[in-house]
């Protein structure tokens, strides 16, 4: 599929396998990871898994930190820590991670991100340390 301005679209397997989409083409430089939660990315107890919650926050953060390199959010950039708090039920339907650059300098920056659902409630927060990848390198040699 091919991505609409902003878009990042089907990219990676994780994409294509959960469903989300990628947006890193709002002008506050924020990235936001967007999934519509049905049944398929539910716990046993019928709410949204916290494994598929943290990947849409690492995926906001990391997407962030490459904003600040340049517009196209594909720079590639390491997790190094990633802190995460439930603080509500994710239900079916729209949710949105949003990242926020909170520090750092020229290889290492501080990113945070809220998950929230379409009605407002907040599903859980997140902080992390991200690693820039040096150009020329691949992700694994970083």
């Amino acid at each position: 599929m091919s991505d609409a301005p902003g878009l990042i679209v089907d990219e990676t397997g994780t994409q294509r396998l959960v469903g989300y989409v990628l947006d890193v083409g709002q002008p506050d430089r924020k990235a936001r990871c967007r999934l519509v939660v049905d049944e398929r990315h539910t716990n046993r107890h019928g709410v949204l898994h916290g494994g598929i919650a943290a990947m849409l926050l690492d995926s906001a953060c990391g997407a962030t930190a490459s904003l600040t390199l340049d517009d196209s959010g594909r720079r590639p950039f390491l997790t190094i820590s990633l802190n995460i708090d439930f603080v509500g039920a994710g239900r079916q339907g729209g949710v949105t991670a949003t990242g926020r650059v909170a520090g750092g300098g020229r290889s290492l920056l501080f990113v945070a991100a809220e998950l929230v659902h379409d009605d407002g409630t907040l599903i859980a927060t997140a902080s992390g340390v991200f690693k820039r990848v040096p150009d020329g390198k691949r992700a694994e040699e970083g």
